[in-house]
């Protein structure tokens, strides 16, 4: 089997989107109900993911807003970035179009290994954001869009599976891209 890879990633979004509960719930595997707003967090997971082993670094962080000043920290050493909203709630859904905004211009690329996450997909009566809206709005980002439910674990695996999934993919375009047939003499 090949040498396990390290990887950084960071989960934003809006306060209590369920950030924590669903990086819990992937690295514990249990469901956390009661609120405790995070400043930071840092989880570790070992996960493999076709047959290649991944030791993940998750950075849990705080809850942004609009008017949230976007730390530098988040972008150092960072692999990929999950964005998370709430489909309960319009104020996450217009935040994380913020969060996104930010990101592009601390980080300086237009095209950022990202997904995009609508979490709390098992509040069916609360729900206000569609399952099409947010697929809309990741085409727009060109990224990958889920639906989850930090509740059910198998959903809150698979968003992290995926994420891993969207940094190969990228990794492997920009090594195809960094092929030449230049030689030095």
């Amino acid at each position: 089997m090949p040498q396990p890879k390290s990887r950084k990633i960071a989960v934003l979004g809006y306060r209590s989107v369920g950030k924590s509960s669903l990086t819990i719930q992937f690295v514990e595997g249990q469901f956390v109900d009661s609120y405790d707003p995070t400043i930071e967090n840092t989880f570790t997971k070992t996960i493999t993911v076709n047959g290649q082993e991944y030791n993940l670094q998750l950075v849990d962080t705080a809850g942004q807003d609009e008017y949230s000043i976007f730390p530098q920290s988040y972008t150092i050493d960072v692999d990929g970035y999950i964005l998370l909203y709430s489909v309960t709630s319009y104020k996450s859904f217009e935040v994380v179009r913020v969060i996104h905004e930010k990101l592009l211009d601390m980080v300086g690329n237009v095209q950022v290994p990202l997904i995009l996450v609508g979490n709390k997909k098992d509040l069916h009566m609360e729900r206000v954001i569609s399952f099409e809206e947010g697929k809309v709005l990741a085409e727009s980002w060109n990224a990958a869009f889920l639906e989850s439910s930090a509740k059910e674990n198998q959903t809150a695996v698979e968003v992290f599976r995926r994420m891993i999934l969207e940094l190969e993919k990228m990794e492997a375009g920009q090594q195809a891209q960094g092929r030449t047939s230049c030689s030095l003499m």
